[in-house]
């Protein structure tokens, strides 16, 4: 049975979160990488709340961006999500790429959120 490019970022997404997990300490770096833009929240798991969030669709990155599907978009979110955390207080986080490859916009975000000073 062959399975389709959704289903098995699906099946990397929940092995991922099965080994992956925030806590107050250390919450988690979410990645959502749409056709069209990238998402990125810091979520504690403990008690289900969303820290800090950025993407793509805020006014103040669309109005500097062409495209919100390029890996110059996911550097942009990368910044700005690590410049919001650290201004919570929050150094440390857990990343989780969502059943994404670690590549290109994924791998993009990444590396910007810790040269912004994010440690994970």
């Amino acid at each position: 049975m062959k399975s389709t490019r959704k289903e098995s970022r699906e099946r990397r997404q929940r092995r991922i979160r099965g080994k992956v997990d925030g806590s107050s300490e250390r919450p988690r770096l979410a990645v959502f990488r749409s056709h069209q833009h990238i998402y990125a929240q810091i979520i504690d798991d403990t008690k289900h709340h969303t820290l800090v969030a950025a993407s793509t669709l805020e006014p103040e990155l669309k109005s500097k961006l062409t495209a919100g599907s390029n890996c110059q978009a996911s550097v942009e979110v990368g910044k700005l999500i690590a410049v919001r955390s650290l201004e919570k207080g929050i150094t440390k986080v857990v990343f989780d790429r969502g059943g994404n490859l670690y590549h290109g916009r994924v791998k993009a975000l990444a590396e910007a959120a810790r040269e912004a000073g994010l440690e994970f």
